[in-house]
């Protein structure tokens, strides 16, 4: 495997950070390279044909703040071409009316910038009333639950990273 993938990843409270780490793990060593929004300018997207979004949803539906922050700079990000997985951290009891809103609003950005979208994950097992991150009835990627479901992480994870190698080709 030749093909590095950027993964980017803002963090909060540091779940979206160790579920990056496990990604990272579980594509082996030196593939996945790990970039936290609160240090990344628009160049370091360039480097990279396959990328990896990680977002938590804050608040009511919200970006994490850093990716908050970086939002406006998306639009100077040629991500044609770029095939890009997403994945958030999220509380699907706590908010379940915006759970996993922030993946979805950063793949319908993305892919209005030429992004193409890989890494849909199915919404079966979670229990949740509506979010901004469905496409076709899946979600646009990885649902994580920390808050109510942690011991399914590391097997979402694994699944996860399996369905990514498949579909970027690796």
């Amino acid at each position: 495997m030749s093909k590095k993938i950027g993964l980017f990843y803002g963090t909060q409270t540091g779940k979206t950070e160790s579920v990056a780490e496990m990604i990272q793990d579980e594509f082996g060593s030196g593939v996945v390279m790990l970039h936290e929004m609160s240090q990344v300018d628009a160049t370091d997207f360039d480097e990279y044909e396959y990328l990896i979004v990680g977002c938590p949803t804050w608040n009511i539906g919200e970006l994490q703040s850093d990716w908050e922050g970086f939002f406006p700079e998306l639009d100077d990000i040629d991500f044609t071409n770029k095939l890009v997985a997403y994945f958030g951290t999220g509380d699907q009891i706590g908010y379940a009316d915006n759970f996993q809103d922030a993946i979805g609003i950063l793949e319908e950005k993305i892919s209005e910038l030429g992004g193409k979208t890989v890494g849909y994950w199915s919404t079966s097992g979670y229990d949740f009333n509506e979010s901004k991150a469905l496409r076709n009835d899946k979600f646009v990627g990885l649902a994580i639950d920390e808050d109510n479901q942690p011991e399914l992480t590391a097997e979402r994870v694994k699944a996860w990273v399996a369905q990514l190698k498949k579909e970027f080709g690796l």
